[in-house]
């Protein structure tokens, strides 16, 4: 006999990257919860992706990605045809509300619809992390200690108590566990064993799992008293490869070029290959990168001059006056920095929605910020993996991301315990 679906719900689930570990591990969503509309329309294309490929028609979803336009509002008419070719009740299991306390009852009812009394495996996600954050508290005149995203561990804490996962998976920026001197944290792990669960917590690190990136995160991880399984074991690997494997097969681009599908330049790397970034499509989408003015990508020339033949970061202080328009001369000095090509990556956050100053692509050819698809690569999302609502969106949400490959560290070690 088939063994039975191991089954989860994804809250603040974003654009989906750690959700879509699980789904490599074969676990099933039964719900993804998000307040982002952008977010959602990408886990709904992301999820038409998974259906369409487990049913043999993933050809629609590649003539989707072929036809997509810069215009959103035709992009608009072609995502509808996409997703008349899914289920209604897989469309639905995408949640657009904001978890708080007038929607929680409202997003129980439409999950338990859902569930349609099937047991809960395991309950994923992590709120978001600018109120934990040290850049976050550093920037807020009062530390963030007003922010009301400081307790919607609660709010992941009634819906261990409504669906009693037989585990559940939290991720948070390692801030987490300093915010506030500790106090969020012991709070956090309160309100968990008092749902029910014994905790345990590491700081994992994504370049031991496959990411080409330096990115910590804390990882706790829960499971119903009475079950004993411990803390899951999450295999490491050895990382041998750096960015440069990343990038070699894009074709050049310019700053402010938008080519929406675009053939790839040279073949595949053995890390692409491996890992599964570059998975078969005959094209590469989303290969785009920001308009910068003149006077930035004078800066940007300095920075990847200086990274290139000295090894060293730009800081801000070496530029000329005339390229300096920042009051602030004391701190956020490497406010300009290049993604280094012969190594890992530094850690990729949401601010890439805001400007391209902080991931400058590593190439004198070619002056500009990296591309949402490179940046998508340095998170380790395949290539055809869509994000929706336009360019400022997409950057955001790669930002916000858990990395997938991280993510299927993860789902593998749990689903051992399974």
């Amino acid at each position: 006999m088939k063994p039975p679906e191991l089954t989860y719900i994804d809250l603040f689930a974003g654009a989906g990257g750690l959700s879509e570990g699980f789904i490599r591990q074969g676990f099933k969503p039964v719900a993804h919860v998000e307040m982002d509309a952008n977010a959602c329309l990408t886990l709904k294309t992301r999820a038409a992706y998974h259906y369409l490929k487990a049913n043999r028609k993933d050809e629609i979803y590649y003539e989707y990605l072929k036809n997509l336009k810069t215009d959103t509002n035709k992009n608009k008419t072609l995502r509808q045809e996409l997703y008349s070719h899914i289920p209604k009740q897989l469309s639905d299991s995408v949640i657009n509300k904001e978890i708080d306390k007038t929607s929680i009852k409202q997003i129980f009812d439409e999950i338990d619809l859902l569930l349609n009394r099937q047991q809960v495996d395991v309950v994923i996600g992590g709120p978001p992390c600018q109120a934990y954050s040290l850049v976050g508290r550093a920037r807020d005149p009062h530390g963030m200690k007003k922010d009301p995203r400081n307790y919607l561990y609660k709010y992941y804490a009634e819906f261990l108590k409504r669906y009693k996962p037989k585990m559940f998976v939290f991720e948070n920026v390692t801030g987490l566990l300093s915010a506030e001197n500790g106090f969020y944290f012991e709070s956090m792990k309160c309100a968990f064993l008092d749902s029910g669960y014994e905790i345990g917590h590491k700081i994992l690190n994504s370049e031991n799992y496959g990411v080409l990136q330096t990115r910590k995160r804390v990882i706790l991880v829960g499971w119903q008293r009475e079950r004993k399984y411990g803390y899951p074991d999450i295999q490491k690997i050895e990382n041998k490869w750096q960015v440069s494997d990343l990038l070699a097969d894009l074709p050049p681009i310019s700053a402010g070029e938008k080519n929406t599908v675009e053939k790839y330049a040279a073949q595949t790397s053995e890390y692409l290959k491996k890992f599964n970034i570059r998975n078969g499509l005959p094209f590469v989408t989303q290969h785009e990168a920001r308009s910068q003015i003149e006077r930035d990508l004078k800066i940007y020339r300095e920075a990847v001059a200086k990274m290139l033949h000295e090894g060293k970061r730009l800081n801000y202080n070496d530029l000329s006056e005339d390229l300096k328009t920042h009051r602030n001369r004391e701190s956020f000095l490497d406010r300009f920095k290049v993604v280094k090509p012969d190594g890992l990556s530094h850690t990729m956050v949401a601010h890439i929605a805001k400007d391209g100053h902080y991931y400058i692509y590593p190439d004198l050819k070619q002056i500009r910020s990296i591309s949402i698809r490179e940046a998508a690569r340095i998170q380790s999302f395949p290539d055809d993996y869509y994000f929706e609502g336009g360019q400022t969106a997409a950057f955001r949400q790669i930002g916000n991301a858990v990395p997938p490959l991280m993510a299927d560290a993860i789902a593998k070690g749990i689903k051992k315990i399974f």
